[in-house]
């Protein structure tokens, strides 16, 4: 990745909305059809709410991915000290005075970046835990989306898995 036009750009963050405003939908009728319709089909339940939190995992690593710092295109491109503001406060990018193996890996010593993978982990452990890990948002925008997130990772479990359990036995 070493070019990006505001076009392009335009239309990947327009993707992303798309994604994630449909799978919210989706969310909205899984838990309308489980309250209203009395689902009785528990292997079904679960493969959608599956599906679902798969879903919202992946949408909301791509839109931390392609918000912080500009996008991927900036960050791999532009100088460290041009870059915006940071929307995630990353370990590496702290760990210079660690053990020299850890050091090493540091940001500030071999010049490393975040990529998708390291979004999707973030976007993992916050549908999870429920809240980040070892990733701090430092932003706004990223603490509303990260917020978002959880709480459609917890609707997806408590309702929508827990009423398929019941359904189960």
């Amino acid at each position: 990745m070493t070019r990006q036009t505001r076009t392009f750009r335009v239309l990947s963050l327009t993707l992303v909305l798309v994604i994630a405003a449909s799978n919210m939908t989706a969310l909205g009728i899984l838990v309308h059809e489980l309250i209203h319709a009395g689902i009785k089909d528990g292997p079904a339940l679960l493969t959608a709410a599956l599906q679902v939190w798969l879903t919202n995992i992946i949408v909301f690593g791509l839109a931390f991915w392609e918000l912080d710092r500009g996008g991927p295109v900036t960050r791999t491109q532009a100088p460290r000290d041009e870059l915006p503001l940071a929307d995630f406060r990353f370990s590496q990018d702290e760990n210079d005075d660690a053990i020299q193996e850890v050091a090493d890996g540091s940001s500030g010593s071999s010049d490393w970046v975040p990529t998708l993978v390291d979004y999707l982990y973030i976007s993992v452990t916050n549908s999870t835990a429920f809240s980040p890990t070892d990733t701090m948002p430092l932003s706004s925008r990223a603490k509303l989306l990260m917020s978002i997130e959880s709480i459609a990772a917890l609707t997806t479990s408590l309702l929508v898995i827990a009423r398929a359990v019941s359904i189960l036995h």
